[in-house]
């Protein structure tokens, strides 16, 4: 579900508390070793988020930012915000030509270019984050 969040909207911030969970306090994001990437390079999305990237030539940038139970990815249009909120059970992820995040029958996928090597770190915490969320509801 993808939100505009260019002005603070209760609804759109009470159901993404209700889809993800709140943000994390000070102390828990210090302790997590930060919770939003920094900005990366769109390259790709899929044709139903095409409405919100930029229509000239202007490079898209998106960043993700940790939630309990999922994650926000924001992506900015010109002066507009947008916010695209993924639950962890739907969250996949994929490393290919650059890194790809996929749900809800979307996508968008990031230029492999010097922004997105400094996310490592980030990635591979999110990854992390993500197994563990999933071992709760593994079978025995």
């Amino acid at each position: 579900m993808i939100f505009n969040t260019t002005n603070k909207n209760k609804d759109a911030e009470a159901t993404i508390t209700e889809m993800l969970g709140a943000s994390y306090s000070f102390f828990k994001a210090i302790k997590l070793g930060g919770t939003g990437s920094k900005r990366m390079i769109i390259s790709a999305v899929s044709p139903g988020f095409m409405k919100f990237m930029n229509t000239v030539s202007d490079a898209n940038y998106g960043n993700i930012e940790l939630r309990d139970k999922g994650i926000l990815l924001h992506i900015t249009k010109g002066l507009q915000n947008f916010s695209w909120a993924i639950p962890y059970y739907q969250l996949h992820t994929y490393k290919t030509d650059g890194f790809s995040i996929h749900a809800q029958g979307n996508f968008v996928r990031f230029k492999n270019n010097k922004l997105l090597q400094e996310n490592k770190k980030f990635i591979e915490k999110l990854i992390d984050i993500k197994i563990e969320y999933d071992k709760q509801f593994e079978f025995h």
